[in-house]
């Protein structure tokens, strides 16, 4: 009975988190940067893709960019748009590299998530619409925002960030 019950949720679970229920905005939004999955699959690793064009999410604590101290800037790893500096990123100790802002108010988009049975706030590159991860309104001062991000989805430069 309760295996039975467990394997329906997880069923559940998988389809509610399907690329087919996006949003129908999603589905239909224009980017600037816009190819087909053939083209995302050449282009990106199997778990980048999976991440920013399914919107999958990687397991917490897998990503190196997690751990990521050095200044610099974090792209997002399909289009190379700048999303986050190192000054904004901070350990929320979720498992995943964590920002109380983006670089630039235009960097990204949102839009209403709702799978797994509530409704969350899922974050996208602005230019390529690329999943990038969720925000949540208990981050740090200044902003009380957590953009809480796939390492899969973002690239790191080392270089000047802006504060």
């Amino acid at each position: 009975m309760y295996r039975s019950l467990l394997v329906l949720i997880c069923l559940f679970t998988l389809t509610a988190c399907a690329p087919e229920n996006q949003t129908a905005e999603a589905k239909n939004a224009r980017f600037e940067v816009m190819k087909t999955d053939a083209q995302w699959r050449k282009d990106l690793s199997p778990e980048a893709f999976r991440v920013l064009r399914q919107h999958g999410t990687e397991r917490a604590f897998t990503s190196l960019l997690n751990h990521q101290k050095a200044e610099g800037i974090y792209y997002c790893a399909a289009c190379n748009h700048r999303l986050f500096s190192s000054h904004h990123k901070y350990d929320s100790g979720t498992g995943w590299p964590s920002f109380y802002k983006p670089i630039a108010t235009h960097a990204v988009g949102t839009q209403p998530d709702n799978t797994l049975f509530t409704t969350r706030t899922e974050v996208h590159c602005a230019r390529c619409g690329g999943h990038l991860g969720h925000v949540f309104e208990d981050g740090p001062k200044p902003t009380g925002l957590r953009y809480c991000m796939n390492g899969a989805a973002l690239k790191f430069v080392k270089e000047p960030a802006p504060r």
